[in-house]
């Protein structure tokens, strides 16, 4: 069969799937992933015929997308801050939207001349490496509960050439003694009541411990916010990311720890999505 023929094969079978809109994108990118090449080689040697074991390989990618399965983790890797990612299950796959977090983390280290920052949950190690690597005068640090996680986000490290500390453990405990001038963090924040209005993807493949947060998206928050300030120096900064709807109850709990100049950064869709405190 020709990889013309395997592509259109292939789509027919995706559309059925959740995402029928990307069904035609989604079989082309699993081949390429496949065969380790790009789509101009693709288009210039579409009737080249594929090995029958190859077909095979082919066609379980297109099983584990049908069935819900992310892109990204059946290809492995995703880009995030113009940078490449290896991702796998156990460790969310970042958003485009924290890397609202990401740019106001920058401006704020504009602040301070070799900017300490912690990034706090960092799951596959997207916002410290980003950071990173837009700060080469910073000293980044980063904290997850999961080994598998910290193993990923060391990996991406060395891929993207960049120097981060990452220490195992719950969320700012293993940051005892320590201070710094910028904690960040995108921590879990999903109600476990929304999880039945989550996608297949999100629900049955992504780390639910990286996902929800309690019955009200806000049980990890309630700690981070008030456990944030001894670990932060005179006039650091707390930048976390927000699910929808949550600003009141964020600002609620910054001013009750006494965070001053508290404000909040929309995402593309104009919703609050990365909340800013600063300690006095």
């Amino acid at each position: 069969m020709t990889l013309r023929s395997l592509v259109a094969e292939s789509e027919a079978v995706l559309r059925r799937g959740a995402h029928p809109d990307r069904a035609r994108q989604d079989a082309e990118t699993l081949l390429l992933h496949l065969l380790s090449r790009n789509r101009a080689w693709l288009l210039a040697n579409a009737e080249t015929s594929l090995p029958p074991e190859a077909q095979d390989s082919f066609h379980s990618l297109i099983e584990r997308r049908v069935s819900g399965e992310p892109l990204q983790y059946i290809t492995g890797t995703t880009e995030f801050y113009g940078l490449p990612f290896h991702v796998k299950r156990g460790v969310l796959i970042p958003r485009p939207e924290t890397e609202h977090l990401v740019e106001e983390v920058i401006r704020l280290a504009a602040q301070f001349p070799s900017p300490h920052i912690a990034d706090i949950g960092t799951g596959s190690g997207a916002i410290a490496v980003a950071l990173a690597h837009s700060l080469p005068n910073a000293q980044i640090t980063a904290t997850d509960l999961s080994p598998q996680a910290l193993n990923i986000a060391r990996r991406n490290a060395e891929h993207n050439a960049v120097r981060v500390a990452f220490l195992h453990g719950d969320l700012l405990a293993p940051l005892a003694g320590r201070r710094f001038d910028i904690i960040a963090s995108n921590p879990p924040y999903i109600p476990l009541s929304d999880r039945a209005s989550l996608s297949v993807e999100v629900r049955e493949h992504e780390p639910s411990t990286a996902l929800f947060a309690g019955d009200d998206g806000l049980s990890i928050y309630r700690r981070l916010v008030p456990d944030a300030i001894p670990r932060l120096n005179h006039g650091g900064y707390l930048v976390m990311e927000i699910g929808y709807g949550q600003r009141p109850a964020i600002e609620g709990l910054l001013a009750a720890s006494a965070y001053i100049d508290l404000h909040f950064l929309p995402d593309y869709q104009d919703i609050p999505r990365v909340a800013i405190g600063r300690k006095a």
